[in-house]
């Protein structure tokens, strides 16, 4: 658990954010200039807040209070910047074991086992001049989880790649999610990142947090315009594929023993997948209609019904134990005579893959 609780006046920027990152990667959401860098910055140990507590698990890092500042060298923190900053004349291995030659840390992943999940095994004797954007951020990636962290933090590590870099990448990310017992905040713009890589979702806004918890519960309830390509409230949800049509380019995801199709060029069987649905997306039937291009049609039951503007209800709707938000018109909601506890059919017109691993 990384709990920050602080306030910092920093020119005429005012910071006071008050949050708990209790899962494995933390997201920071928020327009440019509202605080997401101060705060992470303030992690690390590189700012300093004027008040308040900034603590890993049992280790208090800063308290104002007890007076407890701890230098960045002593707080075993991970910073992977937007741009990988590798010392040139050095070898790829050589920044990878630059923390342990150099600082004489040494932590409980090996340089093989941060290789093999990065997928830099054969970089290990090349000069930093020679790799791809994308290679050398997996190698400040690794140089990071090399240096023995406690947490670590990546502060837009993907802003200075182009997108086929971008989707290269976040393959590997999300295998440093799911292989190591590491905490990770994970600061983006990109709404798509941040989906598909984070289980717990924080949006600053104006250097206030305005909206913190499990992504799924906050991507439903907030929308932020103005960051990147915007925060638009939806769904997520997991599922397993269940096989895939080469022919038609489509796969089949089972969530809660219905299923959805993706499509996408390849997906194996067996795969576990996150998908989000905006709530625009999704339009609501009493009954399974005919004669549509809508492919997608899963069976929900309605949990709730909420007022969004003068002229828009938002349904909740539950599919097995996972949920969903449909976004309507008061007049269809009415059309319908939609009431909690109802079955009705979600009719789902477009659907994203946001990541594996589940």
């Amino acid at each position: 658990m990384i709990s920050v609780d602080v306030e910092a006046r920093l020119g005429e920027f005012e910071l006071k954010a008050k949050l708990d990152a209790p899962g494995k990667i933390t997201a920071l959401f928020g327009p440019s200039g509202s605080g997401k860098t101060s705060l992470v910055r303030m992690i690390a140990g590189l700012e300093k807040p004027q008040k308040g507590t900034i603590q890993i698990g049992e280790r208090v890092l800063f308290s104002a209070v007890k007076n407890i500042n701890l230098p960045p060298r002593k707080r075993r923190v991970g910073y992977v910047f937007q741009d990988a900053n590798l010392f040139p004349h050095f070898s790829v291995k050589t920044n990878l074991t630059y923390c342990e030659w150099a600082g004489g840390r040494k932590g409980s992943l090996g340089l093989d086992a941060v290789c093999e999940v990065l997928g830099i095994e054969h970089l290990l004797m090349r000069a930093p001049a020679t790799l791809s954007g994308g290679e050398k951020q997996r190698v400040a990636i690794g140089r990071a989880l090399l240096s023995d962290p406690s947490v670590l933090l990546l502060d837009e590590p993907l802003s200075a790649l182009d997108t086929k870099r971008k989707l290269e990448i976040l393959p590997f990310l999300e295998g440093v999610r799911d292989e190591f017992n590491l905490p990770m905040i994970y600061i983006s713009h990109s709404v798509d990142e941040v989906t598909r890589l984070a289980d717990y979702l924080v949006v600053l806004e104006e250097g206030k947090v305005s909206a913190c918890g499990a992504i799924e519960d906050v991507l439903g309830d907030v929308e932020l315009r103005g960051a990147g390509d915007g925060l638009e409230a939806g769904s997520l949800l997991k599922g397993v594929c269940s096989g895939f049509d080469k022919l038609m380019g489509l796969a089949k995801i089972e969530v809660a023993g219905q299923d959805i199709y993706l499509p996408i060029a390849q997906m194996e069987a067996g795969q576990k997948v996150r998908l989000r649905i905006k709530a625009n997306d999704i339009a609501l039937a009493l009954s399974k209609p005919e004669g549509t291009s809508i492919q997608n049609m899963v069976e929900c039951e309605i949990i709730s019904l909420a007022q969004k503007g003068p002229s828009h209800i938002e349904v909740g709707l539950k599919i097995g134990e996972q949920q969903m938000r449909s976004r309507i018109t008061r007049k269809a909601a009415d059309d319908l005579a939609l009431v909690r506890g109802a079955k009705c059919i979600a009719l789902i017109k477009a659907v994203a893959l946001d990541g594996y691993g589940g």
